[in-house]
């Protein structure tokens, strides 16, 4: 347990810190499951339009120190591929 009131405000900021984390982890997964079901459907249109919502959701996620950049990179172009193929 923090004993010093700078200690203890620490504990609070970063139980802050971590719910806005957590809300914008969950939007990127949101977002990132709506183009996953789109692709499994097969529905291209569908699919084309989760995509171009998710990608800045996760370019946002890795500016935010959320998720790597590297890693929102990755997933993008993965996505990317994938929507590709299902439109070819």
């Amino acid at each position: 347990m923090a004993n010093t009131s700078s200690a203890k405000k620490a504990t609070r900021k970063i139980a802050r810190r971590a719910a806005v984390n957590k809300n914008r982890r969950s939007r990127v997964r949101t977002y990132v499951r709506k183009v996953e079901e789109a692709l499994a459907a097969g529905d291209k249109a569908a699919a084309v339009e989760a995509f171009k919502a998710a990608e800045p959701e996760l370019m946002r996620a890795a500016t935010k120190g959320v998720v790597h950049k590297n890693t929102a990179s990755r997933k993008v172009s993965r996505l990317a591929q994938r929507v590709k193929t299902l439109s070819a």
